[in-house]
């Protein structure tokens, strides 16, 4: 397990802010999504975020180059991840959510951390029908 790894899943607003607070903070980070076109998006958000602040004089443009490089995007979810952290930041649908954990519970090691950034729906009811709930937190982020 990579202590300096994080996947997150989802390129949307939340996604990709969540993406761009782990990479400028050092970690690897993977994002996540079902197609080319949402992580493109995601991506160019994320590049314009970093434009403001080169702009604002907040980080270097060297800065901005190291942050996207430790951004690996990825269309659909990984069989097996190293990340100790995955980030769930999917729209706000039981099934799909459902369907993610289940995925990310078998591609991580038992001991990584599977967080939910949801705002309307029960931990409990997302971790049920895990192999380990206890793995499970809440981590949501403000856009």
């Amino acid at each position: 397990m990579n202590e300096k790894a994080v996947l997150v899943i989802g390129a949307g607003t939340m996604g990709n802010g969540i993406a761009q607070v782990f990479a400028a903070s050092g970690f690897s980070v993977t994002l996540v999504d079902v197609n080319q076109g949402l992580l493109d998006r995601g991506l160019g958000a994320i590049g314009k975020s970093l434009d403001r602040m080169v702009k604002k004089e907040l980080i270097a443009e060297s800065d901005k180059t190291a942050i996207l490089g430790r951004i690996q995007p990825s269309v659909g979810m990984p069989e097996r991840s190293d990340a100790f952290l995955a980030i769930e930041a999917a729209t706000e649908n039981l099934a799909v959510k459902h369907q993610l954990f289940a995925a990310l519970d078998k591609a991580h090691a038992p001991e990584a951390i599977l967080a939910s950034n949801t705002s309307s729906i029960s931990l409990c009811t997302l971790a049920g029908p895990l192999s380990h709930r206890e793995r499970v937190i809440g981590m949501h982020f403000m856009n």
